[in-house]
């Protein structure tokens, strides 16, 4: 596995050449200027004056990844994991990984199980020189909670006791300024008092939030007194039922992000107009004491888009409830578990973040751009092995029945220093369905029996070259009662051995693999392919009706793929037999696969495709 993309360097300036965007000019330029050099760390997160009373931040820069734990990562996130973990290691910072669990009612323990370990095989470490630097917003609630009456004393925020539907009317739109609430006015120790009793769970949800008060006729609607407190009768799966009042996320990240010093605070697009408040928020709690400078500063960037996928939480978790998949691992889902099961690897994850780069404007990425970085750093990486995918017998009726020996193939051909493996070698084998043609189209090279050509003129039957083995010469073939081919015979020539003499007195066209049928391991192979057909799942398409008056989409599930996993009993090199749960192979000619990281057992594991050795759906599949 590649280098982990926490670990910190000294400088940003070594041999190795860091892919430049956006991002990385702004971390140089604020270290060049020294921006946030005055910062201190007291150890762990906390309010300024316990920052200040800390030794200088031994971080130069600090990011952090603050995935909210109601669901698993998927593709967009490994994106935000290898920015935010890969700035902070080529800048000799940290960075944090923080559980933004402010919503009680959505978040599980197995949720942030599964995030820590996602985040970990993509090789984001938060523990630097001994130090864990992983942290949850729960822990922070006291803190929002002080600041929400601090806001409260400074006149900067009131109890408003309206309806959903009344604050949602009042609000305005994008061209009409918003209408102050009655309960604007407020005075602070009226809404102080009505806070408190929120707190103390007098109330019921949706009864009043408290609101920063702001501006009700600004452009930017998120400054039109935003809430940032709501009652919620739920049990918190870290805090219990402590609290009955829960801050809003807008309100609760800026808040995470200066309690542990970040620097540089980075997400996606649709932030980009919760920045105001974000600064607005910090400001105020500077001046009230709470907080020190230089304070966070947000920068926004684009997320992934990718043809042939859904990242919208709401399909994954559809696709999951109804069943149109085996789970979130299941290897067609576009969650880091259903890749890693897939066989995909972090490598191939970081060579195709650098290969899309990072960006402040929105794109649609193809998928085959991902499936070609995990293909390249599969094919540098995974061993060769055989398998026939679709077997039928082959005997060789010029070999005695019990007849064995070994014959060598390299374990990668471009990686001599690899080494050869040991192949068995018999009588009968199995070899590829396609590898036999009664009746050969032309231009086939492989084995067909001896017959006649179109003008009546004998053929003979055609000779191929084993790989790793011999020449032999297809001399017919059997069928059941039903006309169906289900052995096919050759003979073999004895002086043809791959590696030997002889075997350059022999020029054949074909080329096929095979497995011996006493030695192979039967094993189920999964073939799995993208769980969508259509480029861009649910979207209309020409021809759809466009007078539709709201514009909806069609069901993305007409979209999914029926041949989108297909699977069959495969006969295999019996080195296979051995594979480890996520060992890599290439299988020759089929493309790269993986041992089943949750079905396989000890000497049985199952295999699961990760790519093709091609591209074929670039060729109208």
């Amino acid at each position: 596995m590649a280098h982990s993309p926490s670990q910190p360097q000294s400088d940003a300036t070594s041999s190795e050449v860091k892919p430049a965007n956006f991002l990385r000019h702004i971390v140089e330029a604020d270290l060049a200027a020294g921006t946030h050099a005055s910062r201190r760390w007291c150890g762990h997160p906390g309010s300024g004056p316990e920052q200040q009373a800390g030794a200088p931040d031994p971080a130069r820069i600090r990011t952090r990844f603050p995935p909210e734990p109601n669901g698993y990562l998927h593709f967009g996130h490994a994106k935000s994991i290898l920015l935010n973990f890969g700035l902070a290691r080529d800048y000799g910072g940290v960075c944090h990984l923080r559980f933004d669990d402010t919503n009680p009612e959505k978040e599980e323990q197995e949720y942030v199980d599964a995030i820590i370990d996602s985040v970990h095989w993509l090789g984001g470490d938060w523990t630097v020189n001994g130090v864990e630097h992983l942290y949850h917003a729960s822990d922070y609630f006291d803190f929002m909670y002080q600041a929400a009456e601090s806001l409260i004393q400074a006149g900067h925020a009131y109890v408003d006791s309206q309806s959903a539907e009344e604050m949602r009317a009042n609000r305005g739109t994008l061209t009409e300024p918003g209408r102050d609430s009655p309960y604007r006015d407020r005075g602070a120790a009226e809404s102080l008092d009505l806070f408190r009793r929120m707190k103390a769970g007098e109330f019921p949800d949706g009864s009043h939030v408290l609101r920063a008060k702001i501006d009700m006729t600004a452009p930017n609607i998120n400054l039109r007194d935003p809430a940032i407190y709501r009652i919620r009768h739920a049990e918190h799966h870290r805090t219990g039922d402590r609290f009955c009042v829960y801050p809003m996320y807008t309100f609760a990240h800026p808040i995470e992000d200066a309690l542990e010093n970040i620097t540089h605070s980075i997400c996606t697009l649709e932030f980009e107009d919760q920045r105001p408040f974000y600064d607005w928020l910090l400001e105020r709690l500077a001046e009230a004491g709470l907080l020190v400078r230089p304070l966070p500063r947000q920068y926004e960037f684009s997320r992934l888009n990718l043809t042939y996928v859904v990242l919208s939480k709401r399909k994954l978790i559809q696709l999951v409830e109804e069943k149109h998949v085996a789970g979130w691992d299941d290897p067609r889902m576009p969650t880091l578990v259903g890749a890693r099961r897939r066989g995909f690897t972090p490598e191939g994850f970081q060579m195709f973040a650098e290969r899309i780069g990072v960006t402040k404007s929105d794109s649609l990425i193809d998928i085959s751009v991902l499936e070609e970085c995990q293909r390249e750093h599969l094919n540098e990486t995974a061993p060769r092995r055989i398998a026939v995918l679709d077997p039928l017998k082959l005997v060789l009726t010029n070999v005695a029945a019990d007849h064995e020996e070994l014959c060598e193939a390299p374990n990668h051909p471009q990686k001599p220093e690899w080494g050869k493996r040991q192949v068995p070698f018999s009588r009968e084998l199995w070899i590829e369905r396609e590898d036999f043609a009664e009746d050969p189209p032309k231009g086939y090279f492989r084995l067909y029996p001896p017959g006649a050509t179109p003008a009546g003129d004998p053929r003979p039957g055609n000779r191929v070259r084993l790989r790793y083995g011999f020449v032999i010469e297809c001399t017919g073939c059997e069928k059941d009662a039903a006309g169906n081919v289900v052995a096919v015979h050759a003979e073999l020539l004895p002086d043809s051995k791959s590696g030997t003499p002889g075997a350059d007195n022999y020029k054949v066209k074909g080329n096929i693999h095979w497995v011996s049928a006493r030695h192979a391991y039967q094993s189920e192979v999964r073939l799995y392919d993208r769980l969508f057909s259509m480029p861009a799942p649910g979207a209309r398409r020409m021809g759809d009706d466009a007078g539709d008056p709201e514009g909806l989409e069609r069901n993305f599930l007409d979209d999914l793929n029926s041949n989108s996993v297909q699977t069959i009993v495969a006969q295999l090199e019996p080195a296979l037999k051995d594979a480890a749960p996520e060992d890599r192979f290439q299988f020759e000619r089929h493309g790269y696969f993986v041992a089943d990281r949750v079905d396989s057992r000890p000497g049985a594991p199952l295999f699961n495709r990760a790519v093709t050795l091609k591209d074929s759906w670039s060729k109208g599949k």
